[in-house]
């Protein structure tokens, strides 16, 4: 009868040391990496467990979770930009194509509710198309001319319904800002006209009134004309007739050189012969 011999085998009494005690110590730091998350700045750490958003949310910092069965899904809560652009019939039926910035962000408190609602494609899915519906509806509550002229009214009445619709997503408006009015080229020509017989009828007022004034004056300097000459009547007498002529003679007298003239016919000016 034949006897077999097993030979066991066995490495180096520190390898299989490493061995035993190394497999459970990887497996306690990936559990370890696995229980801990951090929420970065200017965000909240949505809670999903096993598939269900949870009413708890993380703040920012440094935070526990279940490993393998709680996933933390980040959220933004800084203030974001949307910018849209939305075409619109005014009240007198121009059509207006309107862009607009948008300033907004989430309630912190509420972060967990959008995502639940919503997702993280709330841009897409909530902001612009209400950016759309509150321009359509103040757009069709104005003229054209008065998009244009009650700008700051139309921003404000922009501004209140979009605050509302975000509100329902638990979203908040920080600020809007209409950036540009962009109207039909047909339109763009009729307001061009408009401005030229606007600038015609002021030059014209200007020149009526320019006429209208020098037409004044002339009165006004005629009246004045008029009216010394009838103090000048009133002031007349045969007195001062007479010494009217004897300074218009001593005037001729002093200009006159002493010659008489080569050719006459009358009497020698200016001598005046008494006995």
């Amino acid at each position: 009868m034949m006897s077999s011999n097993v030979v066991k085998m066995e490495g180096p009494p520190g390898v299989t040391k490493a061995i035993k005690w190394g497999i459970p110590l990887v497996l306690v730091l990936g559990l370890l990496s696995q229980a801990f998350t951090v929420v970065q700045p200017g965000t909240r750490g949505i809670i999903v467990q096993l598939g269900a958003v949870q009413d708890k949310l993380f703040e920012e910092g440094l935070h526990f979770k279940i490993p393998f069965v709680q996933e933390i899904v980040p959220m933004e809560v800084r203030v974001q930009k949307a910018e849209s652009q939305a075409s619109a019939a005014s009240k007198d039926l121009q059509i207006v194509t309107t862009t607009m910035a948008v300033n907004f962000h989430i309630d912190p408190s509420h972060a967990n509710k959008l995502y639940q609602n919503v997702g993280l494609d709330f841009k897409s899915r909530i902001v612009d198309p209400a950016i759309g519906e509150a321009l359509k509806a103040v757009t069709a509550r104005y003229t054209a001319e008065q998009l244009i002229s009650k700008r700051s009214e139309v921003s404000q009445q922009v501004k209140e319904l979009l605050a509302k619709k975000l509100a329902t997503y638990h979203m908040v408006l920080d600020e809007i800002n209409i950036t540009e009015f962009k109207f039909s080229d047909e339109f763009n020509k009729a307001i061009e006209q408009k401005q030229i017989a606007e600038q015609q009828a002021l030059k014209s007022n200007l020149d009526l009134n320019r006429i209208k004034i020098e037409k004044e004056q002339t009165i006004t300097q005629a009246e004045a004309a008029a009216a010394a000459l009838r103090l000048q009547k009133q002031e007349v007498t045969p007195e001062l007739v007479k010494l009217r002529e004897i300074e218009a003679q001593l005037k001729a007298i002093e200009k006159w050189d002493g010659k008489l003239p080569s050719t006459t016919g009358g009497a020698v000016p200016f001598v005046n012969v008494t006995k």
